[in-house]
């Protein structure tokens, strides 16, 4: 090979696919000794050499200089299909090292095809993808459109390809987007300390500064919001709230659950959970919509953020109390050692550390080892009391829509009248209170929980009207309670499995 040429073609690859000129004379040299090898033998000691600045080749066999005749000889051809083999793959590395150090930073390209919700975007040099899940939810990308993205993943594909995956649901993407609208940012006057995001609906973004005279949110938000404006417009108009970090989670957790007023913060280390406490009329704005208010502000800070009102804690403490107790082995001070501690529930006493509980109550290993396995059954006995609770709730939802649609397309005169009872003569003032009892006598015994006092009532006062066979089913099952009256929706907490393992009946024999 000539060695100008070796030289000519080296520059022009370089230039043309930005592959680096030494990872081209290496992929020569290898080639070379590779044909060299197959004239040779695969075991000879082959060695071949370029000189970078002529481009002259040298080689040896067993250590002896073979002369240019020699190299001539080795096959070209082969030589020529083992190049551009190695070309190939150094650009693909190349490639692959150029776009892995890009990971996570934004880039820019049009959309070619968007077929099946999967869109294919040309960044100039590679064809990248932009999977459907990766998409904002609710927004339609077309061909020949530009889109704005993060590079994501990066890795080989079907042989010297590269694979490269785009994403604009990333938390990633909305720091970007800041920093490209916000110069501060790049200057490190403010900074993004965390961002939480569920795409498309809502993030949440805590920023801070050094500077005490510089409010990071008004430099973030921008003259009559134009900064954060362009960024919701790129992000298909999802809600992004800039709150102030602070290192201190009492004052930091306030702040991400804006824009809910808060009372108090409790921090359990123990097991990472916060206890905010919140007035009734502030519970809805904390929590949010579904959950996303508290669930973004949860990822934003790293606790585990549960809201309730000071009744609320004062009703699960004294559960807890009282549950812990009944476990053989806990003491009722104990127990209130656990509640300190954060520990609310059978789940968190099944997921604590055994060390930290036999340090913690002054227990052995094998005792706090019986402890969390009492706590696990129970925990699972009282998941599966609530998911009953639940199923009987709806089944008798259920039944009350199929009666009510049935009554709906019912005539008039195919409907039940309602029974009277006509008044004795010689008893005038009785029957009147005796059916008032005995409709008043169920309601009242269901909202207790318990069985009715009287039940023979209904029957007395159905036998005294035989001439009455409309007064069925359907008119006493309108005075019983259903089961949404006796049963909670909220699952069985700590200290309610061991009550809750028969379900009560009520007089109709409902659960």
């Amino acid at each position: 090979m000539n060695p100008q040429d070796i030289l000519r073609y080296v520059d022009s690859l370089h230039r043309d696919r930005n592959i680096a000129p030494e990872l081209l004379f290496q992929a020569i040299e290898s080639a070379l000794q590779s044909a060299a090898k197959r004239q040779y033998g695969e075991d000879s000691d082959v060695v071949v050499s370029i000189n970078r600045e002529n481009g002259q080749i040298s080689a040896t066999l067993e250590g002896e200089p073979l002369g240019d005749d020699q190299i001539g000889r080795i096959g070209a051809q082969t030589a020529k299909q083992v190049i551009i083999q190695k070309v190939r793959e150094a650009e693909r590395d190349a490639l692959m090292i150029e776009y892995r150090d890009q990971i996570g930073e934004i880039v820019s390209g049009m959309i070619g095809r968007a077929d099946g919700g999967v869109a294919t975007v040309n960044l100039g040099n590679v064809e990248a993808i932009l999977p459907r899940s990766e998409q904002i939810p609710g927004e339609s990308l077309h061909a020949n459109e530009r889109v704005r993205a993060i590079v994501y993943e990066v890795r080989p594909q079907g042989g010297n390809r590269v694979r490269v995956v785009l994403s604009r649901t990333r938390p990633q993407f909305v720091q970007r987007l800041f920093e490209q609208e916000i110069p501060e940012l790049n200057d490190e006057v403010i900074a993004i300390k965390s961002i939480s995001r569920e795409p498309g609906y809502r993030s949440k973004v805590a920023v801070s500064s050094d500077d005490q005279n510089i409010d990071p949110i008004s430099v973030c938000v921008g003259y009559r919001g134009s900064r954060i404006k362009a960024v919701r417009e790129e992000l298909a108009g999802e809600h992004i709230d800039v709150v102030r970090y602070d290192s201190d989670p009492e004052v930091l957790i306030p702040n991400a659950l804006q824009p809910a007023e808060v009372d108090q913060v409790l921090l359990c280390d123990m097991i990472g959970r916060a206890i905010v406490l919140v007035k009734e009329d502030q519970l809805s704005l904390a929590i949010g919509r579904r959950g996303q208010n508290v669930r973004l502000a949860s990822k934003l800070c790293g606790w585990d953020i549960e809201i309730m009102t000071g009744n609320e804690l004062e009703e699960q403490i004294e559960r807890a109390v009282t549950g812990f107790s009944q476990i053989p082995g806990i003491t009722e001070e104990i127990a209130q050692t656990l509640v300190e501690q954060g520990y609310l529930s059978y789940d968190d006493l099944s997921v604590i550390e055994p060390d930290q509980f036999a340090e913690m109550a002054g227990l052995t290993e094998e005792q706090v080892d019986e402890i969390v396995e009492i706590a696990e059954a129970k925990a699972e006995e009282a998941e599966r009391a609530a998911a009953d609770e639940r199923r009987v709730r709806r089944e008798n939802e259920k039944l009350d829509r199929e009666r009510a649609e049935m009554e709906a397309h019912m005539p008039p005169s195919e409907k039940a009248p309602v029974a009277e009872t006509p008044a004795p003569e010689e008893a005038p003032a009785e029957p009147a209170t005796e059916p008032a009892a005995a409709e008043s006598a169920p309601e009242s015994a269901a909202d207790a929980g318990e069985p009715p006092a009287e039940p023979a009532a209904e029957t007395a006062a159905a036998t005294e009207n035989p001439t009455s066979p409309e007064t069925t089913e359907e008119d006493t099952a309108a005075a019983e309670p259903t089961a949404e009256e006796t049963t909670s929706e909220e699952p069985a907490a700590v200290g309610e499995a061991a009550s809750g393992d028969t379900p009560e009946k009520d007089s109709g024999g409902n659960t």
